[in-house]
């Protein structure tokens, strides 16, 4: 792929980031896992579940994290007016917590689900950690500093040479009718998956295992790791409206990604020709 390799910082050379990874995996292992399947389950409003898991977790992930930068939390289990008020106490520093991401998932039995913690600095994130529990996979970036999979550089496969040939993660729900429609009846790649976790996605697709990726509306947590772990791998991202990702309303996004620019060009190309 013509990709420089980096290497990840020795233990104990990025501190803050060998910390959250820590903090990340020990919450998983005393407060989520002890959980899966043996946890009931709630709706919020908005149709979603959650779980006492979820809200542990994010209690948990809370003390830690402000022991390791005393920074405002936003936590996708906070009401939507703690989230605003931690926002705006978020000048210096912005910790966006999805406490387990996939909750379907995980109350289902589905191994399909992580702990995601992000710091955001001025609108952007800076430091990313995306933790899959059943597989013990950490995927984790710093700005300026690449993207890893327990320690092994970002990609990790080869990306499809042309869209026809892709593997793409397409969320079909959330996309307007037309759009769904003609991703169901001619889809331009080869195969889709959508597996309900989106930070899960977003590191699929920079490690290579997804070519392209389509979702119609994600929140500010299903993306702020991610989308740094992704853009760290050597990604490129859009969404369906506009070329600059990290512009606009951050509490809502859509998205449109791929890891090798060309692919990521004949992608937005087909996408948004069909909005």
């Amino acid at each position: 792929m013509g990709k420089s390799r980096k290497t990840p910082p020795a233990a104990g050379q990025d501190g803050m980031l060998d910390a959250v990874i820590g903090a990340v995996k020990d919450v998983a292992a005393k407060e989520v896992m002890p959980r899966y399947l043996r946890v009931a389950h709630q709706r919020k409003s908005d149709g979603s579940v959650f779980t006492e898991a979820d809200i542990a977790a994010q209690e948990a992930l809370a003390l830690r994290l402000r022991d390791i930068f005393p920074g405002a939390i936003v936590g996708e289990e906070m009401t939507a007016d703690e989230q605003a008020q931690q926002w705006l106490a978020g000048d210096t520093g912005l910790w966006c917590v999805d406490p387990i991401d996939g909750t379907s998932n995980f109350v289902n039995g589905l191994p399909y689900f992580a702990v995601s913690v992000a710091l955001m600095r001025q609108g952007r994130s800076v430091l990313g950690v995306v933790y899959d529990p059943v597989a013990d996979e950490v995927f984790y970036a710093r700005q300026g500093h690449g993207a890893f999979l327990n320690g092994e550089t970002l990609p990790i496969k080869e990306y499809a040479p042309a869209l026809r040939n892709a593997m793409a993660n397409v969320d079909l729900k959330r996309l307007t009718p037309r759009l769904a429609q003609q991703l169901a009846a001619v889809p331009p790649y080869s195969s889709h998956r959508n597996l309900g976790a989106s930070t899960l996605e977003w590191c699929y697709t920079a490690a290579g295992r997804f070519d392209v990726y389509l979702h119609g509306r994600q929140k500010l947590w299903d993306f702020a790791a991610g989308a740094l772990i992704l853009e760290e791998a050597g990604g490129s991202m859009c969404t369906l409206e506009h070329d600059a990702f990290w512009t606009g309303n951050l509490w809502e996004h859509s998205v449109i990604a791929a890891l090798d620019p060309a692919l990521f060009a004949a992608w937005k190309t087909w996408v948004r020709a069909r909005l």
